[in-house]
């Protein structure tokens, strides 16, 4: 059997790439001497970089439309005999079919994001898995991966902007939209906690993001790009996390700690096969809104609550290396 290409299309956001590394790895396992190619936007091409189960990574150049007849002829200037869309967009669906491949996997209309993005496909696959994770193995499988590799091969990262000497507690308050972020004023009363065990709260964001951040007192900052949030995601003793891709990173790179949800649903939504511990409150109803308002439920989830779990966290983090 001649090895074959492969085109894989996951355009963005952070999480979601993190969520289809395994599927694409499976895909890689499977196929003796196939070629993957990763279509992606520029921004998330980091995550990446030196993945052994990816052989060319084509970043998808939206921003002008001379931009995307470039990437599209990059895409086209090799045969595929299939193409797999994890994201199902119609823009991503519109990717893979540009290249022309024989055949193009992606979920059935009914369980894609976008029911129309399934006119593109030759192959609907429905999945009855529930977490996102799942999903694209499945996938993958229906398109000929024989057997699950649940691994994330993510790079090392590279040192920006400051951060503590000693251990401290990673958050990225402002990922995410606004509704499933915790309330910013919950960070400075954590911040005031984990200094009983000695210990800093760093807050991670982009330079765009220093006014906002400025706002939680007793915390330090930590501004950077993807390569300096992986060093400090491998870096820190616990992560806090919302539903945000930062949490993803932090639950495929097996970091312990918290992660905190509201209106999206941690058994589709939350950290995969790590070491974080989810906290949502009883009263949340799953909710894909993207609301401009924190939802409530996240309000009922307490600074205390989540000290306390830190606590244990990290206990057990220091058994582990005792």
């Amino acid at each position: 059997m001649t090895a074959p290409r492969i085109l894989v299309v996951r355009l963005g956001a952070m999480g979601d790439i993190i969520h289809a590394l395994p599927a694409v790895a499976s895909l890689k396992n499977s196929f003796p001497g196939a070629r993957i190619t990763w279509v992606v936007e520029p921004r998330w091409a980091p995550l990446l970089e030196a993945n052994p189960f990816v052989d060319r990574v084509t970043p998808l150049r939206r921003g002008t439309a001379r931009g995307i007849l470039e990437s599209w002829r990059e895409i086209r200037s090799q045969r595929y005999e299939f193409a797999v869309d994890f994201q199902g967009l119609i823009k991503s669906a519109v990717t893979a079919a540009c290249a022309r491949p024989t055949r193009i996997f992606g979920l059935h209309r009914s369980q894609a994001r976008e029911s129309a993005a399934a006119l593109f496909y030759s192959d609907e696959v429905r999945s009855a898995s529930e977490h996102v994770v799942e999903r694209n193995l499945d996938l993958a499988a229906a398109a000929g991966a024989t057997a699950a590799l649940r691994v994330f091969p993510l790079p090392s990262g590279a040192p920006e902007g400051h951060l503590p000497h000693g251990d401290f507690v990673l958050a990225s308050p402002l990922a995410g939209w606004r509704g499933k972020q915790w309330p910013l004023e919950y960070y400075g009363a954590l911040a005031a906690r984990l200094r009983e065990l000695g210990m800093a709260l760093v807050l991670d964001g982009p330079e765009s993001a220093a006014g906002e951040l400025a706002q939680v007192a007793g915390a330090e900052r930590h501004f950077s790009g993807l390569p300096g949030l992986i060093h400090a995601t491998r870096r820190a003793a616990a992560v806090v996390g919302v539903d945000s891709g930062p949490m993803h990173l932090a639950a495929a790179l097996g970091r312990p700690g918290v992660a905190i949800f509201g209106p999206t649903d941690p058994a589709r939504n939350g950290p995969y096969a790590g070491r974080m511990r989810v906290l949502r409150s009883p009263s949340a109803a799953t909710s894909y809104k993207r609301s401009e308002e924190i939802d409530s439920s996240m309000r009922e989830i307490s600074p205390d609550e989540v000290f306390e779990c830190l606590r244990a966290a990290l206990g057990g983090a220091a058994e582990r290396r005792s």
